[in-house]
């Protein structure tokens, strides 16, 4: 019987003594991030860089070097204003659910 009444106790400061050390966690502030920084430490890695300076230097070396490009048909450069009327005309067009779902469903 004492072994129980002991083995209750230390399992009841067991868990006071956790609840107390959460408790401690969550009163302590988040760390803030240092002024001078903008990007966290390691957001960007070298191979990125790398990536990056070689992707800036062909956009400023290439143009330089290759031929300049018949222009496209006419028809091509009406494409992407195409697309815009049409994205434009869904956003703007009303929709009622109770119009749309099929009566099947």
């Amino acid at each position: 019987m004492e072994a129980r009444a002991r083995r209750a106790t230390t399992a009841a400061a067991a868990a006071a003594r956790h609840c107390a050390q959460g408790s401690k966690k969550a009163t302590q502030p988040p760390p803030r991030p240092r002024p001078g920084k903008a990007v966290p430490a390691g957001y960007f890695t070298a191979e990125s860089f790398l990536v990056l300076f070689c992707l800036t230097a062909s956009l400023l070396i290439l143009p330089l070097i290759l031929p300049p490009l018949q222009p496209p048909p006419l028809l091509l450069l009406l494409v992407p204003i195409g697309i815009l009327v049409v994205l434009l005309a869904l956003a703007l067009m009303p929709s009622d659910i109770r119009n749309i779902a099929s009566p099947y469903l």
